[in-house]
């Protein structure tokens, strides 16, 4: 691990031209009221935007975890319940679907790394760690932890710029090696509670049940079939599945098939009827009604807002992009 890292800047921060304002190399930023659309290259789910400009965001929320890298001047991030101070030698992670307004010193430097969490927290062993992923995570400075999740991090960004072959898998790489380190501090400090709540869990047993649902999510599946299938009684099951994945078993198969049919709607021109079915949706009206409740938007406009974003960033490679934003 390499602790000089600590306060290099792996890429320049240049802006581009008047007429591309608005515009990102990695797409756009695409507000929907409160609801932001995050939009990546093609065949990707991880962006880094870097800024060395004062600016203020009003309060939004997206479907990517959000991360902040401050290199010079502070970020202040104002959450639901806290508001945090970010500075230099600092990381905050915002989870996925948290409200969140940032603000911007005159003087900023820093990198927001922005990635769709569905490859990580789909991993068979990161249920065990649900209740970390779903609330902000402050590292401090002068914390070892800190350094070795920041040096990942800026490892990451690298490689995010470099665009060599694969880039997107080892910049997911990178996190998982952060997730790794945070889990292991949380499951370290949450043992001993965990340890006597979880007396009646058989991870290997729960993991195999986890491998069922993600082979057979498409198709007509209930909680009698899955319970069936790891040995225990609904009613059983359906308690243990809660602790363990941190969801109900209900919750849990719909955003698994809420998150394979985004898949198709932005890398394939089934139509929706397809997508309906190869996603495990019994209706046409049940799946765009609970895709509008959770993306907040209809299945089509979805389609149309990733599939434009990627076209028009194949067609425009900018490093950086000056957005909409009010001076602070």
């Amino acid at each position: 691990m390499r602790d000089d890292r600590k306060n290099t800047v792996p890429h320049p921060f240049s802006r581009g031209s008047g007429e591309d304002q608005g515009r990102f190399g990695d797409g756009f930023r695409i507000l929907q009221g409160k609801q932001e659309f995050v939009t990546y290259l093609e065949h990707s789910s991880v962006r880094v935007w870097p800024s060395d400009m004062a600016g203020h965001y009003d309060s939004h929320v997206h479907s990517a975890v959000e991360i902040i890298l401050p290199h010079r001047g502070v970020s202040v991030y104002q959450l639901p319940d806290q508001i945090y101070r970010v500075r230099p030698g600092e990381v905050l992670i915002v989870p996925a679907g948290c409200p969140h307004m940032l603000t911007e010193s005159a003087d900023t430097l820093r990198y927001l790394i922005l990635f769709e969490p569905n490859p990580l927290f789909t991993l068979q062993d990161m249920p065990s760690v649900s209740a970390m992923t779903q609330q902000p995570m402050y590292l401090r400075e002068k914390d070892e932890l800190t350094e070795q999740v920041m040096s990942l991090l800026l490892e990451m960004v690298e490689c995010y710029f470099r665009r060599e072959g694969m880039w997107n898998t080892e910049c997911y790489s990178y996190l998982l090696q952060v997730y790794a380190l945070l889990g292991r501090k949380y499951l370290k400090e949450t043992a001993p509670a965990a340890a006597e709540k979880h007396l009646s869990i058989d991870p290997e047993l729960m993991n195999s049940a986890m491998t069922y649902i993600g082979e057979n999510y498409m198709k007509e599946l209930s909680l009698d079939e899955v319970a069936s299938f790891a040995g225990f009684s609904k009613y059983y099951f359906s308690r243990v599945f809660k602790e363990f994945a941190g969801s109900s078993f209900s919750d849990y198969l719909t955003v698994k098939r809420l998150n394979a049919a985004a898949n198709l709607l932005i890398h394939t021109d089934l139509p929706i009827r397809e997508v309906v079915s190869e996603s495990g949706f019994g209706s046409v009206a049940t799946f765009n009604r609970i895709f509008r409740e959770h993306k907040h938007c209809t299945p089509t406009q979805y389609r149309t807002i990733y599939g434009a974003a990627s076209a028009v960033s194949r067609q425009h490679p900018i490093v950086f992009m000056n957005e909409e934003r009010k001076e602070s």
